[in-house]
């Protein structure tokens, strides 16, 4: 059986949760399956050789981008919500349902001038988050190799809105 197979058999659907009409994806039934999840971080690692960075979006993000980075043995870091980071941090604002958020990363995450990164989520849905991410990474001298994802939700467009900014996609498996 596929990889891809196998991982979307993996994923637990959890209706009406974070609220009604929403169909969650939980990838703790995948994390929980050492072998498979070790083989979904060697597919992405064995794609992505060729980076010098992977930045992983707060929270899932960092499981998978700080698996990847460990494989790949490159460096790790994390954007994460505003205000979780200690020292000096450059910031993007994204638009949610009702409002917006912020995320951050240290001003000075990349230690090489124009670095290769590949940011990492587990999931991509409307896309605002990967959006501000990208943003961010470029704003700190970053070219984006490529963004990927477990899990992408294409009927919410995320993943066009990404390659409209010239942003190369990669998603595991598609609902």
């Amino acid at each position: 059986m596929s990889l891809k197979k196998r991982v979307k058999e993996a994923i637990r659907d959890i209706p009406d949760y974070p609220k009604k009409g929403i169909i969650f994806k939980d990838i703790t039934t995948l994390l929980n399956k050492g072998e498979l999840f070790s083989e979904v971080i060697d597919y992405f690692a064995d794609k992505y050789k060729d980076v010098d960075y992977v930045c992983g979006i707060e929270s899932r993000g960092f499981i998978f981008g700080g698996a990847i980075a460990a494989k790949l043995k490159k460096g790790f870091i994390p954007i994460r919500k505003k205000g979780k980071l200690p020292f000096k941090t450059i910031s993007e604002k994204y638009a949610l349902e009702y409002g917006e958020d912020e995320i951050e990363m240290h001003i000075d995450a990349f230690e090489i001038k124009n670095p290769k990164v590949l940011l990492v989520d587990d999931l991509i849905a409307t896309g605002g988050t990967a959006m501000a991410a990208s943003n961010l990474i470029k704003k700190a001298g970053g070219e984006i190799v490529a963004a990927i994802f477990l899990i992408e939700l294409s009927f919410l467009d995320g993943a066009k809105k990404l390659k409209e900014m010239g942003i190369k996609v990669d998603s595991l498996v598609s609902y």
